[in-house]
């Protein structure tokens, strides 16, 4: 098992709460996770049909067999009507750790979660691999290398072809969790508005002509985006809100959680093919963005990103809030930082200067350094300085 970085903040919630929900997409790691931190604990999957069964005809029994020891419930989105009863159990019991839940939905967006165990449970979010947990800021692993293969942990484990490893994910995700959580009647319409999206990563979100291209309504685009976020595929970044008496850009930015699931989504199928390919650059903002959200919340800390972008054009790719400190990000994918490279961050810097003077440009080279009142970042050292 390659070490997580979240394993930490899950024992100490394990130390503080009766219950720990960690949630996260499927195949991040989150089952094998928490078997290593609780081995002593029973471990149930609510994917086999016999325990689930169990779990619904028999809540407080199959609840009442788990202790005293407490257990690991795996997918407990399956049975979504337990939570009521396991309320009442650990209400009963008053002890920290009796129960660690895994889900690869965003209980966050369901809701079922944090009303019914409000209060009583800490919620931990493993998203796949992140680039610090599979590599040092002095690794030699080419970054097209890097982009194609992604960041979840079976391929890594089991040095599986990235492109075999993630046509059966999204087969297999579309077939047995789509249908759970939105009602698509047409599963290869659902893949195509999934490609589409693919296409339009890193990019202001425009869900009319997401809908018309993909041949659907603004709603159901509206209702499919829903379902691609609560499965934790993709993620929205909100633009900036601070008034700086400017007109902003008002779209949020799609991002996909994972850059090797877009290249695979785009159709690439070897490294190779990103050396020219025209998203190249939209497949790198996606890694870096995904990064900076992936260091968040190992730390237990909400993500809090925005970006700029007004109506002349200026524009900041990341704005990361770290306290009272809002740092300027700019991402570029080329390996050389040319001058023009600073123009978005300049720009900023103008209309607040306190932030302007933590500025990052996160690119395609190997070195760290200072140029312009900027750290430019090696794209292998983003968690060394990007809060």
């Amino acid at each position: 098992m390659i070490p997580r970085l979240l394993a930490r903040k899950v024992r100490g919630y394990a130390r503080q709460y009766p219950v720990v929900t960690v949630t996260g997409p499927r195949q991040s790691g989150k089952t094998t996770l928490c078997k290593a931190l609780f081995p002593k604990q029973r471990y149930l999957s609510l994917e086999d049909l016999d325990v689930r069964a169990r779990a619904r005809d028999d809540p407080r029994t199959f609840l009442e067999s788990c202790l005293p020891g407490g257990a690991v419930l795996d997918e407990i989105q399956r049975v979504p009507e337990l939570l009521s009863y396991l309320q009442t159990l650990v209400d009963r019991e008053a002890r920290a750790g009796l129960f660690i839940l895994t889900g690869s939905q965003n209980f966050a967006l369901l809701g079922s979660i944090a009303q019914t165990l409000a209060g009583r449970t800490a919620l931990a979010t493993l998203l796949p691999l992140s680039c610090a947990e599979l590599y040092t800021p002095s690794s030699t692993v080419p970054l097209n290398r890097l982009l194609y293969t992604g960041f979840f942990p079976r391929i890594h484990d089991r040095k599986l072809n990235p492109t075999e490893a993630l046509s059966f994910y999204v087969s297999t995700h579309l077939e047995r969790d789509v249908r759970s959580l939105a009602n698509v009647h047409n599963l290869a319409q659902f893949e195509r508005f999934v490609k589409l999206c693919a296409g339009r990563t890193a990019q202001a979100l425009n869900l009319s002509a997401l809908g018309s291209d993909c041949g659907i309504s603004h709603n159901t685009a509206r209702s499919w985006l829903s379902v691609l976020e609560t499965s934790y595929l993709v993620h929205l970044v909100r633009p900036h809100h601070r008034n700086f008496r400017k007109r902003l850009v008002k779209a949020p930015k799609l991002y996909f959680t994972d850059v090797g699931l877009v290249a695979y989504l785009l159709g690439i199928t070897h490294e190779r093919e990103l050396a020219t390919h025209p998203l190249r650059g939209a497949l790198f903002e996606t890694f870096v963005v995904s990064e900076v959200v992936k260091r968040q919340c190992n730390a237990g800390m909400p993500a809090r990103l925005s970006y700029f972008r007004d109506n002349a054009g200026h524009e900041v790719d990341l704005l990361v809030s770290d306290g009272s400190r809002v740092i300027p990000v700019e991402i570029q994918a080329g390996q050389t930082v040319a001058g023009d490279s600073f123009k978005g961050l300049a720009y900023y810097a103008k209309l607040s200067p306190s932030a302007g003077r933590e500025g990052r440009l996160v690119y395609g080279g190997r070195e760290t350094y200072r140029q312009r009142n900027t750290t430019v970042v090696s794209y292998l050292a983003i968690a060394q300085h990007v809060p």
